[in-house]
C-alpha cells in the first residue's frame, strides 16, 4: 500500500518540519519512505509545501502525482493544491486560516490548529504539530510512539510543548 501526502501553506508554519517527522515516524514505523519540500525564494510568508510518500513497498518516483491526503494550513495552499487530491482522499484544513471551504468528494477534517496553537500553547508554530496529530487520528500512517519519538529527535527546543499539540490535534480531530 502507498500513501501520498501533501502538506502546504506558507513559509514559517513548520511545514517543512511537519513532513520531515512524519517520514522520521514511518521509516520508524518500518515503511519505506520519500519526502522532499519546496519553498518560495523568500521563504517566510511565501508558498511552502511538504510531499511524503509511505509504502510498504519500493518507491519509485519520489514526487507526490496525486495526493491521497492533502493538509492545507493556508487558503492559498488549499486553492493551488486541491486539484491534486484524489477523489476519496482525506483534506485536512487548519480552519483558522482556510475560511473557504472547497466542493469536493474528499473525506474534509477541520480543526483550528493556528488559533488553538495561540490559546493553549501561547505560540502559533506550534500549529503544525498539531495537524500532524489530526492527520494521525484520521489515517494512522506510523505507529503513536514513532511520531512522538520523530518529534523529539528532529525538534530542537520544547519538545514537551511540540508533543502536546500533537496530542491535542489527535483530541481536536475526533
Amino acid at each position: 500500500m502507498k500513501t501520498e501526502i501533501r502538506i502546504a501553506g506558507f513559509g514559517g508554519q513548520g511545514i517543512v518540519l511537519a513532513g520531515q517527522i512524519l517520514g522520521k515516524a514511518a521509516a520508524y514505523s518500518g515503511m519505506n519512505v520519500a519526502q522532499t519540500q519546496s519553498y518560495g525564494a523568500e521563504a517566510r510568508g511565501s508558498a511552502a509545501k511538504s510531499e511524503v510518500i509511505i509504502s510498504d513497498t519500493k518507491i519509485g518516483y519520489p514526487h507526490v502525482r496525486k495526493s491521497d491526503i492533502l493538509i492545507a494550513m493556508s487558503q492559498e495552499a488549499l486553492d493551488k493544491n486541491l486539484k491534486d487530491l484524489k477523489r476519496e482522499g482525506i483534506l485536512v484544513i487548519d480552519s483558522t486560516n482556510v475560511q473557504k471551504q472547497p466542493e469536493t468528494e474528499a473525506k474534509i477534517v477541520k480543526i483550528p490548529a493556528t488559533e488553538t496553537a495561540e490559546k493553549e500553547f501561547g505560540a502559533k508554530i506550534y500549529a503544525n504539530m498539531m495537524m500532524l496529530g489530526a492527520l494521525s487520528k484520521v489515517a494512522p500512517l506510523a505507529d503513536d510512539e514513532m511520531v512522538e519519538k520523530a518529534i523529539q529527535e528532529t525538534v530542537t527546543r520544547d519538545n514537551r510543548l511540540n508533543i502536546q499539540a500533537y496530542q491535542k490535534g489527535r483530541k481536536l480531530a475526533d
